[in-house]
């Protein structure tokens, strides 16, 4: 199934606005959040936000954290 979306001005912001039907598949309503995340094939995947999803954001900025301090050694790790 494929949605063509239209971006349109909120006050000082851009929205964009999901069909009913694209509501139904990701199983949201109104006033709930989603997720845009990069996806490992370079596009982009839009989820909603699940329980527990804050504590994947803190293990996903620890994880960003090591691997920023130990880039060089990773790198060399890599070859």
């Amino acid at each position: 199934m494929v949605f063509e979306l239209k971006l349109r001005k909120v006050g000082n912001s851009v929205g964009v606005v999901l069909p009913k039907e694209a509501m139904a598949r990701l199983n949201v309503a109104a006033g709930d959040s989603l997720c845009l995340t990069d996806a490992p094939d370079g596009t982009m995947r839009l989820t909603p936000v699940t329980e527990g999803h804050e504590q994947f954001v803190r293990q996903m900025e620890a994880a960003e954290g090591v691997i920023r301090r130990y880039r060089n050694t990773l790198r060399a790790l890599a070859k």
